[in-house]
């Protein structure tokens, strides 16, 4: 590895970041990170810090997994690759799909797609949707309904469901025939609601009434995230999932559960549909399947949807769809000893109990605070603040105060993630109490730093 004086002398130089204006990094260079072990991540300069970020939501079982590295090596050595195109195939795929269907059993799924990412899933969860009608002689549902606030992907077709401008506006013209609805985002929504089942009650007939706008048999699918996460954390009452699903079923649209971020234990339940008592048709994953060591995904199937495509024999059924990595032989070795680590640990009773203690941490600083505007989470380990300068009018913070609090958290022991006026926790599922503290106590010193 190059020394650290090359590495802050090139930081940026040659690269353009994800989520990123290109000069900013130039004018403002990343950390850059060497090393992790545990929870923990290691800077150029030997700095350590909890990651409270998590990498990017994935890495769930933090970044010493022993069992999933060791997995990766030893598939490397027996077949790093081959295509799972039509005709061939590879051993550790079929006995991931396996072990998949059982893990998906409660939540009525069980045929996989394998992809890349998150993004690939939600773009092959858009497909099927519209070839699932087409099969079944509904040409006309062409149409995608989502919320506002979600996040998608950055695919075309993920950015087009997508519902925040900030993915989509540089990159217009979408994908036309795509519509969304309120989120239940009690802090700011179109209602002036606060009260949670009153505002997934308004958001529910706000779907049926572009249900009806649309017209039912031009829909092919709503996509939605179970807990919305790039959004903001935020999390819908009880009664919103289901009333989707019910509606969904009403009209015969297709219901994608987009658990990219959600799925193998981050919302406290194993999926973030059956957190709330859902069974959706299609479920996108990705991220903690391979505990981000392996870029890999998955879009789950139901059976009533798989028998569609499995009976039909007009020809109409076949996949004209997928990537060279789909059902990558190391991504499924990493996928297969990930799941079993997932499930030994246990690891969505742990993100249960450290996210209660992490939001009640959070819920303590905003009395403290005048900056915090809102608090969200308490599902699982996935938090976020909402930061105003005002909390009346609940005017966005300014740049230099949420920087201000984001890097004096660091130099305090945390890494946290900013998004426009968000401070969002994901932190890894073995987190300990003990490693929460931290994050809050450097949150703290951030916040008064800030607070002059």
């Amino acid at each position: 590895m190059k020394d650290s004086n090359f590495l802050k002398e090139k930081n940026a130089r040659s690269l353009w970041h994800p989520m990123a204006h290109p000069a900013d990094s130039l004018n403002n260079p990343p950390t850059i990170v060497t090393g992790a072990e545990g929870v923990r991540i290691r800077d150029v300069d030997g700095h350590e810090v909890v990651d409270g970020v998590g990498g990017l939501w994935n890495v769930n079982l933090g970044f010493s997994c022993q069992p999933v590295k060791d997995a990766i090596a030893r598939q490397l050595d027996v077949l790093p690759y081959y295509s799972t195109f039509r005709g061939t195939t590879n051993d550790v795929i079929i006995e991931l799909s396996e072990v998949l269907r059982e893990f998906y059993e409660p939540d009525g799924l069980t045929r996989a797609f394998y992809t890349s990412g998150g993004s690939d899933s939600v773009e092959t969860a858009l497909r099927l949707a519209r070839q699932y009608h087409k099969v079944r002689g509904e040409a006309g549902r062409t149409k995608f309904l989502s919320l506002k606030k979600g996040y998608h992907g950055t695919h075309m077709g993920g950015a087009s469901v997508n519902g925040n401008a900030n993915f989509r506006t540089q990159y217009e013209p979408l994908l036309p025939g795509c519509y969304h609805i309120p989120a239940p985002y009690t802090y700011r929504n179109p209602f002036n609601e606060t009260d949670p089942e009153k505002l997934s009650a308004l958001c529910l007939q706000a779907l049926e009434d572009e249900i009806a706008f649309q017209g039912a048999g031009t829909i092919a699918a709503m996509i939605m995230e179970p807990i919305l996460g790039a959004g903001g954390v935020i999390v819908p009452h009880e009664s919103f999932m289901p009333g989707v699903r019910e509606i969904c079923t009403k009209h015969g649209i297709l219901l994608i559960a987009d658990e990219v971020i959600t799925a193998f234990g981050r919302s406290g339940s194993w999926t973030g549909s059956r957190h709330w008592g859902v069974q959706p048709d299609l479920m996108c994953t990705a991220k903690a399947i391979t505990n981000g060591y392996f870029p890999f995904g998955a879009v789950m199937i139901a059976e009533h949807v798989a028998e569609v495509f499995e009976k039909d024999t007009s020809g109409a059924a076949a996949i004209g769809h997928g990537y060279t990595y789909s059902g990558h032989p190391v991504g499924a070795a990493a996928a297969l000893a990930c799941v079993a680590e997932t499930l030994r640990l246990n690891v969505k009773d742990n993100a249960a109990a450290r996210g209660a203690e992490l939001y009640a941490g959070l819920q303590a600083l905003q009395g403290k605070y005048e900056a915090i505007g809102d608090v969200r989470g308490g599902e699982g380990l996935m938090t976020a603040m909402e930061l105003a300068s005002d909390r009346g009018s609940k005017a966005p913070i300014d740049k230099q105060t949420i920087g201000t609090v984001q890097e004096v958290a660091y130099q305090n022991g945390a890494m946290v993630r900013v998004s426009g006026p968000n401070i969002i926790l994901s932190p890894p599922l073995v987190l300990t109490s003990e490693d929460v503290q931290t994050i809050l106590t450097a949150l703290d010193a951030g916040f008064a730093a800030a607070a002059g």
